[in-house]
């Protein structure tokens, strides 16, 4: 049987969802997160919208 990810690091928490009308929109944005800083992720699970911008890389979020 394989060991997921998360079998050996639990508790795991949900610290950011968001809802999606469709399932590809969500499965995009999953894929855009995974490729974001740490600084990135904790901005976005803060909520801290203005802050992103600064954050990417152009300068510019358009994520």
């Amino acid at each position: 049987m394989y060991k997921g990810f998360t079998s050996v690091r639990r508790p795991v928490e949900l610290v950011f969802a968001e809802e999606f009308p469709l399932a590809i929109q969500a499965i995009e944005m999953e894929r855009r997160i995974k490729g974001w800083s740490r600084a990135k992720k904790e901005v976005l699970i803060a909520r801290d919208w203005g802050r992103l911008p600064e954050l990417s890389r152009s300068g510019k979020c358009r994520e």
